[in-house]
């Protein structure tokens, strides 16, 4: 079972979408890259907010697109 980190940048009633970041050498140059996935995550009732760094665990398909769920939600103070 995977289970992801990634930042909030939207969300709706019952999705939200999270950008998971790593960092991949280059091929020939090695030099770290940062690359990005996006992904929808259930929410299961709880509350987040734009900019929050959650953990999302992957689950049975909720709909076409949606097969993650919320596991742990955490503040970031700007």
């Amino acid at each position: 079972m995977k289970i992801l980190e990634g930042v909030v940048k939207s969300f709706s009633q019952n999705t939200a979408i999270v950008e998971v970041t790593r960092k991949v050498p280059h091929p020939m140059y090695k030099k770290l890259l940062k690359k990005g996935s996006s992904f929808k995550a259930d929410l299961g009732g709880s509350v987040v907010k734009i900019g929050d760094m959650v953990k999302i665990s992957e689950t049975r398909p909720f709909s076409k697109q949606k097969y993650f769920k919320l596991v742990l939600t955490k503040e970031i103070k700007k």
